[in-house]
């Protein structure tokens, strides 16, 4: 009798890697691309969940977004809180992140952690913390109270320039920390030496920064801005547990009416909220890719 052949080690490590891939792939499929697929059907559709049908014209949903004017609110609101948080978020935890990468400072463990720490906190905790804090009768308004800066309590969350503002300043204190880990972590794969010679060369601290530290941390910068224009773009605990969306919706970002279409007015209008979020896929990729193009640099 011949014996069988038995397989290699290096077809044995194929095999196996080939059946692990296969896993990944399946489980991305059925639960990331297949979903999408069905949320884009689903946007062609009206009318309830249990009785969705094809829309006629078939992109009515698109076309009422256009007539919308909660939705219109809550996009430029999105982008507001984008234009505003993003840039101001990211430069403190770069600025933050050059501080803390300081050979000489003592106590470094504390102050990082201290920093990293506002994103630890659940997003719930922390909105009901700033709610808490902003309210009438809160603490900013008795602190502001006695030290004579206001003669009356201010209604933060009931006005809609205030409510805005405190969204923002809300993301800032959460997001910052967790982007300056990233920061950290690039500025900690320079090499010092590369500093020494900009020190040599006469560089100041100012010049060494924008011209050493800030082009080696391309990457990284490109990195934080994706992630932070995804997040922003979709935010939703801020709006809801914040300020609910209001005053009358003034506050409202596109997540939360998304969710507000599909669960929450007692109409499950899932066919408009898939094509809202549609929309919302779209603004993220575009806005990627032209950050992607503009911070690639290579020839």
């Amino acid at each position: 009798m011949k014996k069988k052949k038995s397989l290699s080690v290096i077809t044995k490590q194929k095999i196996a890697g080939w059946l692990f891939l296969i896993i990944a792939t399946a489980m991305i499929i059925v639960f990331s691309f297949w979903p999408m697929v069905s949320a884009f059907t689903t946007s062609f559709k009206t009318g309830s969940a249990a009785k969705l049908k094809w829309a006629n014209p078939i992109t009515f949903n698109y076309a009422r977004m256009l007539q919308d004017k909660i939705f219109k609110t809550s996009l430029a609101n999105t982008f507001l809180y984008l234009v505003i948080q993003v840039p101001i978020m990211l430069i403190l935890a770069i600025f933050l992140a050059q501080l803390l990468n300081n050979r000489d400072l003592k106590f470094k463990g504390f102050f990082r952690t201290c920093v990293f720490l506002p994103c630890s906190i659940s997003l719930v905790s922390y909105s009901l913390i700033f709610k808490s804090l902003f309210a009438t009768q809160g603490l900013i308004n008795s602190i502001l109270l006695k030290l004579h800066i206001i003669s009356d309590n201010i209604n933060w969350l009931g006005t809609t320039g205030t409510a805005r503002m405190i969204i923002i300043i809300a993301l800032i204190w959460r997001w910052t920390g967790y982007n300056m880990v990233f920061y950290l972590a690039g500025l900690q794969n320079i090499e010092y030496s590369v500093y020494e010679a900009a020190k040599i060369d006469g560089a100041n601290g100012w010049k060494t920064f924008w011209y050493v530290t800030v082009p080696l941390l391309r990457p990284v910068i490109i990195m934080t801005f994706i992630m932070s224009i995804n997040g922003t773009l979709q935010l939703f605990d801020e709006s809801v547990n914040l300020t609910g969306g209001g005053p009358a919706g003034t506050t409202m970002t596109m997540s939360h009416y998304i969710y507000n279409n599909a669960f929450g007015t007692g109409v499950a209008n899932f066919g408009y909220a898939s094509a809202m979020s549609f929309v919302v896929f779209i603004l993220v990729a575009v806005l990627a890719a032209i950050n992607m193009k503009v911070g690639d640099q290579r020839d």
